[in-house]
């Protein structure tokens, strides 16, 4: 039996403000296979980001383990984190969080200069056309679309054919005909590059759109639904 990419087992996640504690995640177990298209769907404060956080070596727990291929994620030193963060999480956000004076292929070049990965540019530009703004390449953010700059942003996100992509509410901000046009542009590249995908969304509609739903309320996982 194959083992799985991802075992979480009773993570929990608590935060202090003033007298009151706050359990942002409190006792997931969740399993996760290579390659999988995974949402993570429920209301805003149900846990979904902070999950995706722990899952991409962001942040560390107050209890519990991650294990990501074999490797507990919750024991790494900080510099064995950051080298997962660089080559083999790739994310994604409802802000886009583009650098804006760089273009669009400068953009995507700033999250390959340091892999020291040969031709950046033509890796960069690779990329581009992937998500269909080759022409668009030498454009600042200011000058393109919301649906444009999440295009950029996944591009960025790919280029260092990472294991795992992990998008938190990446449609937030775009209408809802483009944000199905992410969600699946976002799905397909990742199963072209062999990349398992984690999404964050509080909108059901596009949670549909993946093979198997984990819905999750006050920081647990409360129902998965599977694709028939």
């Amino acid at each position: 039996m194959t083992e799985p990419q991802y075992r979480v087992t009773a993570l929990a996640k608590f935060f202090q403000r003033g007298p009151t504690t706050v359990r942002a995640l409190d006792g997931v177990d969740l399993e996760i296979a290579a390659g999988e298209f995974v949402a993570l769907e429920g209301p805003s404060g149900s846990g979904k980001t902070t999950l995706l956080q722990l899952l991409g070596a962001l942040d560390r727990p107050s209890s519990g383990d991650v294990i990501f291929e074999g490797r507990d994620l919750v024991k790494l030193p900080d510099h064995e984190l950051a080298s997962l963060r660089l080559r083999s999480f790739g994310f994604v956000f409802q802000q886009f969080n583009l650098i804006p004076t760089l273009t669009a292929v400068e953009n995507v070049e700033a999250k390959l200069a340091p892999t020291g990965v040969d031709d950046i540019e033509g890796r960069a530009r690779r990329m581009l056309e992937e998500v269909g703004l080759a022409e668009r390449a030498n454009h600042l953010p200011m000058h393109m679309s919301g649906g444009e700059q999440q295009r950029v942003a996944i591009a960025r996100a790919l280029s260092v054919e990472p294991r795992v992509v992990l998008a938190d509410e990446p449609t937030g901000n775009l209408d809802t005909k483009t944000g199905g046009e992410i969600i699946d542009l976002l799905a397909g590249l990742a199963a072209e590059h062999g990349s398992t995908v984690i999404v964050a969304t509080h909108d059901a509609t596009l949670a549909e759109r993946a093979p198997r739903r984990l819905s999750m309320r006050d920081g647990r996982l409360v129902g998965v639904v599977a694709a028939v």
